[in-house]
């Protein structure tokens, strides 16, 4: 079980308003009383912080706001001591512009360095080609220092290492290797699948570009790392690889550990978009994402290894994204039916910071309630510029896709600022940490928190929910999520009801429920029947 901190919204133990490394060892105690296995700590390295430490000016330095190396360590033995593992952030598809080795590739075209970056010259007066950026705008941004345009697929601020060199690749390998002998147990690869370009991405012919992702050259690089760097120690790597295939995925996550463990795929985080992509209104039929999750079950099983989340620092709360956050008893319903609909597939689980509590999006009203480059990108293009949205609609939007929802301080009680800072919070914290906070849940034996703890402890219990097979059923039905697994002998049967009303429809007879053994339910035994699923009801149920 593995459980995301992005340090600047987790604690603050100075007051300075910006959570950091002091703070997380501060909370330690309440992740193992949660039970997780594993952190995933979000980028502490020197940055500027364009983009929220995703852009690294210094791999081995522990930016100032966090804290300092000593403060790691410490927080690196302190859950050590508890059995908990620290995976960190490896962000090597590119680095920060203030890092020194870009400032030497950018300050000449003969610097040892400078074909460590991603440089091309001009065509017909401007960029190389139409290659577009993530975070909107041309993906080429021109230097006056070396009169060329150098490749950006982030930010501005965020060039794109040249991996096809191979003082590169060494360089980062020669960083990790450090990294693993300090004691850090495993990295989460930011964007790892976009390390190699496809040629029509990097050629000066003003053509369209090409694909961001899955270039030639991925799968021999990572191998490469693998033989050089990852075979040696005992650690964990998840891989983030947007627009991997199934297919691909079986490369990137194979089981014969020739590349990484597992990969997080997007799939099902992308079936909201439309013409204006996670700014466009709308939710996703659950058809559609019984479909993307099914066919990620069925096609990595014996194969790969999957990687299950609803949420993280680039996802709005999933409770308000697929769920109902409308009112208390609905969000604790669907914040729990969806936690169990999860976690009972085959793959690592990953909780991020507040999910365990139900957090949901925040009332994000204007953009100075914003923090994110994204956000503030897409306004200028989306409003601005291209005019297709509104001020309005485009705040509706990020009120329910923007990154910032899963940004707000970590709601730990009722006290000023959720408990989070004894200062003035970086981002402000969501008005409802008086009702929703991890005090008033704790020792609550209904509550979101106590059912995430018995989810962890059902996946530690029973060996089907680890190794089962999947099984979809009702695929057509717009409301229940069910699924079968079984493992030697053994069957789990799990159903979720997506929506707010009760459900006699499909027909469940054919599912013999009483002769199952009730492992889980988010209702009481007295109120599920064997006819019907109640509102947001999850249950599961074990044939043996």
């Amino acid at each position: 079980m593995v459980y995301q901190i992005y340090p600047r919204s987790f604690q603050d133990s100075t007051g300075s308003g910006e959570g950091d490394l002091g703070g997380i060892t501060s909370r330690l105690d309440y992740l193992w009383r949660l039970g997780i296995d594993v952190i995933w700590l979000s980028p502490v390295y020197a940055s500027p912080m364009i983009d929220n430490g995703y852009d690294i000016s210094n791999y081995e330095e522990i930016n100032p706001l966090f804290g300092t190396m000593d403060d790691f360590l410490e927080l690196l033995e302190s859950a050590h001591r508890k059995g908990i593992k620290i995976l960190m952030d490896l962000v090597v598809n590119h680095t920060s512009d203030k890092h020194p080795w870009f400032i030497e590739s950018r300050s000449s075209r003969d610097n040892p360095k400078s074909d460590w970056y991603i440089w091309k010259d001009a065509y017909n007066g401007g960029p190389p080609n139409a290659m577009g950026s993530v975070f909107s705008g041309s993906a080429w941004q021109y230097d006056e220092a070396r009169g060329q345009y150098y490749l950006h697929f982030f930010a501005i601020q965020q060039p794109d290492l040249n991996w096809d060199n191979p003082e590169v690749r060494h360089a980062v390998y020669s960083m990790m290797k450090r990294w693993f002998d300090r004691g850090v147990d495993g990295f989460r690869m930011d964007v790892i699948n976009m390390i190699s370009k496809f040629p029509g991405a990097v050629t000066a012919d003003g053509g369209n570009g090409a694909p961001m992702c899955n270039g030639p050259m991925a799968h021999e690089y990572i191998r490469e790392m693998n033989r050089e760097v990852l075979s040696h120690y005992d650690i964990m790597t998840v891989g983030e690889t947007p627009g991997v295939t199934t297919e691909e995925a079986r490369k990137y996550a194979a089981s014969d550990g020739s590349e990484l463990n597992m990969v997080f795929q997007f799939e099902h985080m992308d079936l909201d978009n439309g013409g204006l992509g996670k700014w466009t209104p709308g939710r996703c039929r659950l058809t559609d994402l019984k479909t993307v999750l099914g066919k990620w079950q069925t096609e990595l099983y014996g194969a790969a290894w999957n990687s299950l989340y609803w949420n993280n620092h680039d996802q709005s709360r999933v409770v308000s994204r697929f769920g109902d956050d409308s009112n208390e008893n609905a969000r604790v319903r669907s914040a729990k039916m969806l936690a169990a609909c999860l976690h009972l597939m085959q793959g690592t689980p990953y909780i991020y910071q507040g999910e365990e509590l139900g957090m949901t999006n925040a009332p994000l009203m204007s953009l100075s309630d914003c923090r994110d480059v994204e956000i503030f990108n897409a306004w200028r293009e989306l409003v601005e510029e291209k005019k297709l949205l509104s001020p309005e609609q485009f705040m509706d939007a990020v009120r329910k896709r923007g990154r910032d929802n899963a940004r707000t301080p970590m709601q730990w009680d009722s006290s000023v600022n959720g408990g989070f800072s004894s200062g003035t919070p970086w981002i402000g914290v969501n008005p409802n940490f008086t009702t929703i906070n991890a005090a008033s849940q704790a020792d609550d034996p209904g509550s979101v928190f106590a059912f995430y703890q018995k989810l962890i402890r059902l996946r530690k219990t029973y060996p089907v929910i680890v190794h089962g097979d999947y099984e979809p059923l009702f695929e057509s039905d717009e409301r229940v999520f069910a699924y079968r697994r079984r493992y030697e002998g053994v069957a789990l049967l799990v159903m979720c009801n997506f929506s707010g009303t009760p459900v006699s429809d499909p027909d469940f007879s054919g599912l013999n429920l009483s002769t199952g053994r009730l492992l889980l339910t988010n209702y009481s035994e007295r109120e599920i029947t064997d006819t019907k699923l109640l509102p947001w009801e999850t249950r599961a149920l074990l044939f043996q």
